[in-house]
């Protein structure tokens, strides 16, 4: 990973888009600091169309969208994105989320997880869901990864998928991904051709692996370098402050070579 410090602005010239994760990436201790909210700003008022990429909720999104300086907020791990068609605010499902007998599945897998996972909780965001179900093992209650490595186990053993974030455990019916919306947004609502050469994307954690795999310019915040033994896949560059305060570092150095 080289430092932010280095990227150069050949590297951001056709950059129009900024996709970012919202939990350690632009917030410090489950809060959005003032420098980082001042970044979405500062990036949206440069000409960037900010996009947040996130496991959280659809009522979360739905606020997000409304009030922060974002063009569309991918949600729930994929799942959908909301985004505004003139004044109209829309939700795009991604065409794999399933129709039948989901609420059903996903309640087998939060009792079994309940059961056999002692101390962990449903998450406090899971009434605001709408495709998946969240299990806390690091925001309210402090479990440490082997909790949520068996949680993802146990939602894989009923066929889910599962994705551990640095707060929650993600676990979801359907063949969809962050990525996989991310590309299917891009190209079909905002008709980008080359999105590849467009887009710069910021994570903390091995969740966001699968982005930093596909997106060819990524950033990591400072908090990923815990994780920098175990993925397979780091993000080209990383900063020296951590969550927020990283990315607010990280955001001036793009406004500053756009304008260069």
């Amino acid at each position: 990973m080289r430092p932010i410090q280095d990227l150069k602005a050949e590297e951001i010239r056709d950059v129009r888009y900024i996709l970012h994760d919202i939990d350690d990436t632009i917030t410090n201790s489950g809060k959005l600091l003032p420098e980082s909210y001042a970044a979405l700003w500062a990036l949206s008022r440069a000409g960037f169309t900010v996009i947040p990429v996130t496991g959280r909720p659809a009522g979360w999104c739905d606020m997000i969208l409304r009030q922060w300086p974002v063009g569309a907020v991918i949600g729930e791990n994929g799942a959908f994105t909301d985004y505004f068609d003139g004044a109209d605010k829309r939700r795009f499902f991604h065409p794999e989320v399933p129709k039948e007998r989901l609420n059903e599945r996903l309640s087998e897998i939060r009792e079994a997880c309940l059961r056999e996972v002692p101390g962990c909780q449903v998450s406090q965001d899971q009434s605001y869901r709408v495709c998946d179900l969240a299990i806390d093992f690091n925001e309210d209650v402090h479990l440490g990864l082997p909790a949520a490595e068996k949680i993802a186990a146990i939602a894989h053993a009923h066929g889910a998928v599962a994705k551990i974030s640095s707060i929650h455990v993600n676990i979801w019916f359907g063949n969809y991904t962050k990525v996989g919306m991310a590309e299917l947004f891009l190209r079909e609502k905002l008709h980008l051709t080359a999105p590849e050469r467009q887009v710069i994307f910021f994570g903390d954690s091995p969740n966001d692996e699968p982005m930093f795999a596909h997106v060819p310019l990524s950033v990591g915040v400072a908090n990923i370098r815990p994780f920098e033994k175990s993925l397979s896949h780091l993000p080209q560059f990383v900063t020296e402050g951590e969550g927020g305060l990283g990315f607010a570092e990280a955001a001036k150095i793009l406004i500053d070579l756009k304008n260069s």
